[in-house]
């Protein structure tokens, strides 16, 4: 009433605008893209509000942070690549807008299916970023990327991505979700342990039982 309401709100508006020059000087005049300072004003520290200038300045995405999902593949010693896709199919099947077309192909001598895909899509105006292909497969194959600069001029070949626009390796992976990569990692190494564990438990059963045959001839 008379106006009261306005000069609270003005006085808001400056207090943000004092606040962020004294934070501006207590950061030394840090511009907004380093990373710790921005994480730091972004933080409890911070104070005042400012703007980004993009793409100038460019504010860091959370780890969990999910894109356009990609494909991994492991390098060999060699220079050969074993990609961790089988082709099974799950991700084009749980993904709600349906953007994921995988083609396989069979050996033409033995008429098996071969465990890696001849060739695979992802429309990326058509994904939804949900994360569903990521969290179903089976296989740690399909990951959600960080890039989401993918503007282009042209929306039909540009915007189809194909498997070798998708490929890239296991320590891209790693640099961009290292804990999600470390917890990875440790729980295949305690399923590869088990099975080991399985296996010798089998093998000592089965001399065991040979053994005991031996001794009764």
């Amino acid at each position: 009433m008379y106006g009261t309401g306005m000069l609270r709100g003005m006085g808001v508006t400056i207090k943000h605008l004092v606040d962020a020059f004294v934070d501006d000087l207590r950061f030394l005049g840090q511009r907004y893209y380093n990373a710790g300072s921005l994480n730091a004003r972004q933080g409890t520290r911070g104070r005042g509000v400012f703007t980004v200038q993009y793409p100038e300045e460019k504010l860091p995405v959370p780890e969990r942070f999910r894109f356009i999902p990609f494909l991994l593949y492991e390098a060999n010693a060699d220079g050969s690549t074993d990609h961790r896709c089988t082709s099974c199919g799950i991700c084009a099947k749980v993904c709600p807008p349906q953007c994921i077309w995988i083609e396989r192909s069979s050996d033409p001598e033995t008429g098996r299916p071969i465990p890696t895909p001849t060739r695979f899509f992802i429309d990326i105006d058509i994904c939804m970023n949900c994360g569903y292909c990521a969290e179903y497969c089976p296989f740690d194959a399909i990951k959600m990327d960080h890039d989401y600069e993918l503007a282009s001029y042209e929306r039909i070949e540009a915007h189809i991505f194909d498997k070798d626009r998708l490929d890239k390796p296991v320590e891209y992976y790693a640099g961009i979700r290292p804990t999600e990569y470390v917890d990875e990692e440790n729980a295949r190494a305690e399923e590869d342990a088990k099975k080991a564990a399985r296996k010798a438990a089998a093998a000592k059963k089965k001399s065991v039982g040979a053994d005991s045959k031996a001794a009764a001839a």
